[in-house]
């Protein structure tokens, strides 16, 4: 195997190992955060700050393996002569430097704590995801929201996770303080799950060439 074979086994193989098992610990912890709330159940102070520790690993590594994939598919673009790669090194020189960019966001929004700081990185970082995956060597099913293949994609459900991860992680103290925030929060975060769970399904479609 080459290294480009490699880094293309980097994204799923991190998905699997990492993302998937802190999804389920978030969730758990979730859970024991609202008994908690609701007075079910007594549970540690420390379970809602673990939460959303779990909640933040989540998010910056949901964004790192998104931009291994993108990487890899502007690498193998750029070293396969039989793909047309435009632009030559200095496209390709700006495209890793917009995902170094974007790496540098969400590890700036997991940090910061003002709130126009955290809404600027967070849409810094979405930005960056969906500029690099509207390039030309990004598999997508289609672009077109009126068509099924577009709710198939693999791209466009990751790009909506991202988004909702994004958006959770920039809000953390909001959701702290507010109801209507939190219920918000639960919403999009059951929406997150299925996402998920279609990610694992689309993924494994477009691994087998289907």
């Amino acid at each position: 195997m080459t290294a480009i074979n490699w880094l293309a086994l980097l994204h799923p193989v991190l998905m699997i190992l990492f993302v998937y098992p802190v999804v389920g610990a978030t969730i758990r912890l979730g859970i024991l955060v609202r008994e908690r709330r609701l007075g079910i159940t007594k549970q540690l102070a420390a379970v809602p700050v673990e939460h959303s520790d779990h909640g933040r690993w989540l998010t910056v590594a949901v964004v790192v393996v998104v931009l291994i994939a993108f990487v890899y598919s502007f690498l193998k673009a750029w070293f396969d002569p039989a793909l047309a790669f435009s632009g030559g090194l200095q496209r390709l020189a700006l495209l890793l430097l917009v995902a170094a960019g974007s790496l540098g966001s969400v590890l700036a929004l997991a940090q910061v704590k003002r709130p126009p700081l955290r809404a600027i990185f967070a849409l810094l970082t979405w930005a960056g995801v969906l500029g690099l995956g509207s390039e030309p060597e990004i598999w997508r099913l289609s672009d077109n929201p009126f068509s099924a293949g577009f709710w198939g994609s693999h791209y466009w459900s990751g790009v909506l996770l991202t988004g909702l991860l994004l958006f959770s992680l920039a809000a953390r103290p909001e959701i702290h303080s507010s109801v209507r925030m939190r219920r918000l929060h639960v919403t999009s975060n059951v929406l997150v799950a299925i996402l998920l769970a279609v990610q694992a399904i689309s993924g494994t479609r477009d691994l087998l060439g289907y």
